[in-house]
C-alpha cells in the first residue's frame, strides 16, 4: 500500500479531547482519522451509486411515458379503492386462523 502524509490545522483543545476519546478506545488518533476517512469515502460512493439509480429509474419512466406507455389515472384510482377496502375488511375480520385468548 502507498501511503501519504496527510497534514492539517486544528485546535489545540480538540486535538488533545481527539486524543484522548481515541486512547480510551484503544486507539490512536490516525487509526480512527483512517476509519473515519474510509467510512466518508464510502458513503459518497455509495450515495453517488443511489443517485445513478435513481436518475435511470426517472429516465426509465420517463421514456415509458414518451412511449405511452403508461396506465390511466382512472385505473390507479379503482386499484387503489380495492387495496383500501382490502386493508379496512381485514381490520374489520381479524384472521379467521387466530383466536381470541379467553378469560378463566
Amino acid at each position: 500500500m502507498n501511503e501519504a502524509t496527510f497534514t492539517f490545522r486544528v485546535d489545540e483543545v480538540l486535538k488533545n479531547e481527539f486524543a484522548a476519546a481515541a486512547k480510551s478506545r484503544d486507539r490512536t488518533g490516525a487509526q480512527l482519522l483512517r476509519d473515519f476517512m474510509r467510512d466518508f469515502v464510502r458513503q459518497q460512493q455509495e450515495a453517488a451509486e443511489h443517485d445513478a439509480w435513481f436518475r435511470r429509474q426517472v429516465q426509465v419512466g420517463i421514456d415509458a411515458a414518451d412511449a405511452g406507455d403508461v396506465i390511466a389515472a382512472e385505473e390507479v384510482e379503482a386499484e387503489a379503492a380495492a387495496w383500501r377496502a382490502g386493508v379496512r375488511r381485514k381490520l374489520v375480520q381479524p384472521d379467521q386462523g387466530t383466536s381470541a385468548p379467553s378469560n378463566p
